[in-house]
């Protein structure tokens, strides 16, 4: 796990197991928005109905859409609305309804965008307008916040329960999308986003086997950095068939699989290139080379997720001082 930051420049919030989520409301319009900038509104109706009942005309929010399941989030529940059917997703918003998860604000009713503003006072003024327009237990919370270190390690201790972690985020900065250097996720276990680049088959079967792992690199090449194989068999033939109408080359435009193997005696290790466009979750033990170390532990699919945004700069470890250990 890595360190969590300290200082009085740091403050700590919890990481909801959810889709990220942008919402703008412009009078009577209420549009959500994911991190890879796809509409998410139509699949939940009970969050957009809500952000159009404050009493607050305009506004834009930076959140987390979650969908409790006792103690904790179900993020296959969230998975389940990213469906085409609209019958199905409002009888899903009325079964299993989400709510929105708010962290940041960004522009508010008097058309003053916050962006410039440093987070100390983007959040003091989102804590205000929580204040004047959330209420108490509906489906628009605040997000918790703390300055103090015993708090975001007794949060990151839930992780696995209630948590995915936390994020610890300067508090001098202005609102930075999509850049790295002012926060730091911290979790139990690793994790990265990766481009499904390829699959192979079975060796007696052609039903998917294993899935090959991707991420882009600053040049914007899509790396092989490594694979998964924990797919249910129950899951592989409709896997197999959504994938095989992906197929086409070249799949990865940078470092590809290798091809025959020294331990299958000759025999071709052939694998299926695809068009990038699915995005699934991995956990891993070790990177060695810009490559998972040993196979890898499939989380979940993101679709939420855009290819684009799996880089390999989720690889980066911090480092430890070993020399320490011998004093």
């Amino acid at each position: 796990m890595e360190a969590i930051p300290e200082g009085g420049d740091w403050q700590y919030e919890p990481k909801w197991d959810g889709f990220r989520c942008v919402a703008f409301r412009d009078g009577g319009s209420v549009h959500l928005q994911s991190k890879s900038l796809q509409p998410l509104a139509r699949y939940f109706p009970e969050v957009t109905e809500a952000l159009a009942e404050l009493e607050a005309k305009h506004f834009v929010l930076d959140g987390e859409v979650g969908i409790p399941d006792g103690r904790g989030f179900s993020f296959d529940a969230l998975l389940q609305r990213i469906h085409p059917a609209a019958s199905r997703v409002k009888r899903l918003s009325a079964e299993t309804p989400a709510i929105y998860i708010v962290f940041d604000l960004l522009a508010v009713d008097d058309g003053k965008a916050l962006l410039s503003m440093p987070l100390r006072e983007r959040r003091a003024r989102l804590e205000q307008f929580s204040a004047q327009y959330f209420g108490k237990g509906g489906l628009i919370r605040l997000s918790p916040v703390t300055d103090k270190l015993a708090q975001a390690k007794k949060w990151l201790s839930q992780t696995g329960a209630t948590l995915d972690g936390i994020i610890a985020k300067r508090r001098d900065l202005h609102y930075r999308a999509g850049e790295r250097d002012g926060m730091q996720k911290i979790k139990n276990f690793r994790s990265a986003d990766c481009v499904i680049g390829g699959f192979r088959y079975g060796a007696k079967s052609k039903a998917v086997s294993s899935l090959l792992l991707g991420l882009y690199d600053a040049e914007g090449l899509l790396h092989h950095v490594g694979f998964t194989s924990g797919i249910a068999a129950a899951d592989r033939p409709a896997l197999t068939k959504k994938l095989e109408k992906l197929i086409a080359p070249p799949g990865f435009t940078g470092s590809a699989p290798g091809g025959p193997s020294r331990w299958n005696q000759g025999k071709e290790n052939t694998w299926q290139p695809l068009q990038p466009q699915l995005v699934i979750e991995v956990c891993y033990d070790h990177v060695t080379g810009n490559r998972f170390r040993h196979g890898t532990k499939l989380l979940r699919w993101r679709p939420d997720k855009s290819p684009a945004q799996c880089t390999m700069d989720q690889l980066a470890q911090e480092k430890s001082d070993l020399l320490q250990l011998l004093k």
